[in-house]
C-alpha cells in the first residue's frame, strides 16, 4: 500500500521550520490538504506561499502551542476549514540554550518544556477528540535522538523530548481501540535552522566544523534532510502504517543503533 492521503486533511505545527514543512510539502504531494501552524507568522507566509506555487491548498494559522487557546483556537480552525483532521504532525519545537544541569536557568528550563512537552500534550489533548469523533486519524509526535540518550548540556531539552515518547505510548494505548494511531519520530542530526543554532554555540561558531562533527554521530556518516524526516512522517500519518501504533521511529541514519561515538 502506498502512503496515500488523498481526499485527506492534515495539520502541522511548527510548520514554519524545515521539518514542518518538508512534512507539510510530502504531505500535500501525497494528496492531503494542509494547514501549517507556527508562533512565526512571517515563515508561515513564506511555507504557504511555496506550498500555494506547487498548486497546494495550504491554510495558516499564527498560535503558540504551549497555550491551551491557540491550540483550541487552531483545531477549530482546521475544522472550518476542513471538516475534519486526519494527520496531526504534532511537531513544533525549540532547542533551547545549552548549559550544565546544575547550573541551568529555571525560566529557560520551563520555556523548553512548555513547548516542547506541554505544547506535544496540548496537541493531543484538542486534536484526539475530534478523531475519535471521527472514527479515526493518525498522530505522529517529533521526538528526538535525545528521546532515547543524554546530551550533555540539554537537560531541559532531554527531558522534553523523553517525555514526548511517554505521551506517544500512552495516547496510542488509550485511543488506539477507537481506530486512532498515535506514532512519534525522532530525527537525528538534520540539517536545519534549529542546529544551526546549536551547532554555533556547540563549535564556537563553526558551523562546518559542527555539520563534520555531527554527522560522525550517524552510521550513515552524514546529517539528514529534513524531507528525509517529513516522508517517514507522511508514512506514519497514512493508512499504509495501519498497523503501526505507540512506535516511536528512529530516522537519524543509524546513531542510535551504536555507541562508537
Amino acid at each position: 500500500m502506498s502512503a496515500s492521503m488523498q481526499g485527506k486533511a492534515a495539520v502541522v505545527t511548527g510548520g514554519g521550520g524545515a521539518i514542518g514543512h518538508a512534512a507539510a510539502q510530502c504531505l500535500a504531494a501525497a494528496g492531503a490538504d494542509v494547514m501549517l501552524v507556527d508562533i512565526d507568522a512571517a515563515a508561515l507566509a513564506g511555507k504557504r506561499a511555496a506550498l500555494a506555487a506547487r498548486g497546494v491548498r495550504a491554510e495558516t494559522f499564527v498560535a503558540d502551542v504551549s497555550k491551551a487557546g491557540d491550540v483550541a483556537a487552531y483545531v477549530a480552525r482546521a475544522l472550518a476549514v476542513f471538516g475534519r483532521i486526519d494527520a496531526f504532525f504534532n511537531n513544533a519545537g525549540i532547542e533551547g540554550k545549552l548549559g550544565p544541569t546544575y547550573e541551568y536557568d529555571e525560566e529557560e528550563f520551563d520555556r523548553i518544556i512548555a513547548v516542547n512537552l506541554k505544547g506535544v500534550f496540548l496537541g493531543l489533548r484538542h486534536v484526539l477528540p475530534v478523531m475519535l469523533r471521527q472514527g479515526g486519524g493518525a498522530v505522529v509526535n517529533t521526538g528526538s535522538i535525545a528521546s532515547e540518550r543524554g546530551l550533555a548540556g540539554a537537560c531541559a531539552y532531554n527531558a522534553s523530548k523523553h517525555g514526548v515518547i511517554g505521551l506517544t505510548r500512552t495516547a496510542a494505548s488509550e485511543v488506539g481501540p477507537q481506530g486512532v494511531r498515535v506514532n512519534a519520530v525522532m530525527p537525528g542530526v538534520v540539517d536545519t535552522p534549529l542546529l544551526e543554532a546549536m551547532l554555533r554555540m556547540m563549535f564556537n561558531g563553526d558551523l562546518d566544523a559542527g555539520k563534520r562533527a555531527l554527522g560522525r554521530v550517524a552510521t550513515l556518516e552524514r546529517i539528514g534532510a529534513p524531507a528525509e524526516i517529513g516522508e517517514v512522517a507522511t508514512f506514519l500519518l497514512s493508512d499504509a502504517s495501519s498497523f503501526v501504533n505507540g512506535a516511536a521511529w528512529a530516522v537519524d541514519g543509524g546513531a542510535l543503533s551504536t555507541i562508537r561515538h
